[in-house]
C-alpha cells in the first residue's frame, strides 16, 4: 500500500522560511513527476512547483524566486524550500507523485498519489 507522508508545515512570521518534505513508500518501482500543490480556504487547489524525473522544474509565478523544489529519488522524497514567506502563502500544502508501482508478479500500476496535506500559516 502506497503511503505519502508529509512534514515540515507550521506557523511562521512573514519573511521567514520553512522546508516541506514528502516521503513515499510501498511497492514503488519508479517515480516520474513530483509536485507541490496548495489550497487556501475558499480557493481551488493550485500548482506551486513541479519537477520532472529529469530535474526540469516549473513554478507558479507567485512563488518564483522564493520557493525551490527538489527531489531525492534514493529516499523517495520531495522537498519544497520556502523562503521569504508571505501571508498569502498560507494554505494546506499537498505533495503529488506520479508513481509506478509493482502490485505483484508481472503486475504494475502507474498513477498519481497525494499526500495528506500539511498546514502552512504565515502571520504578518
Amino acid at each position: 500500500q502506497v503511503q505519502l507522508v508529509e512534514s515540515g508545515g507550521g506557523l511562521v512570521q512573514a519573511g521567514e522560511s520553512l522546508t516541506l518534505s514528502c516521503t513515499a513508500s510501498g511497492g514503488i518501482v519508479s517515480i516520474n513527476a513530483m509536485g507541490w500543490y496548495r489550497q487556501a480556504p475558499g480557493k481551488e487547489r493550485e500548482m506551486v512547483a513541479v519537477v520532472s524525473r529529469h530535474g526540469d522544474t516549473n513554478y507558479a509565478d507567485s512563488v518564483k524566486g522564493r520557493f525551490t523544489i527538489s527531489r531525492e529519488d534514493a529516499k523517495k522524497t520531495i522537498y519544497l524550500q520556502m523562503n521569504s514567506l508571505k501571508v498569502e502563502d498560507t494554505a494546506v500544502y499537498y505533495c503529488n507523485l506520479d508513481l509506478l508501482l509493482k502490485l505483484g508478479t508481472g503486475r504494475y500500476h502507474q498513477g498519481d498519489y497525494w499526500g495528506q496535506g500539511t498546514q502552512v500559516t504565515v502571520s504578518s
